[in-house]
């Protein structure tokens, strides 16, 4: 994967003063890409005729509906489950 050049998380990289550094940032950035990828991906599924990737679309978005909700909630534990259950989706 190369990187982009208009990052869309790039906010993450630029450390202020008042974010911490550490794994727990990391896994956020980690976990906010593959949302972003398997939005795409949702698109992809999305846009199969005769709605040939609608179940594919919805599993995809709830698994993105719930990486969200434990990003929401800052559970640490959720968001590795939901990064890893989301690193597998193609």
């Amino acid at each position: 994967m190369t990187p982009a050049t208009n990052d869309p998380l790039d906010f993450l990289s630029k450390n202020s003063a008042g974010m911490q550094t550490g794994t727990q940032i990391d896994l956020v950035q980690q976990l906010l890409y593959e949302i972003i990828r398997v939005k795409e991906i949702i698109v992809y599924y999305d846009s199969i005729p005769n709605g040939g990737g609608q179940l594919g679309s919805s599993i995809l978005n709830e698994l993105v509906s719930e990486a969200y909700q434990s990003l929401v909630n800052y559970d640490t534990v959720l968001m590795r489950k939901y990064y890893d259950l989301l690193l597998n989706c193609d």
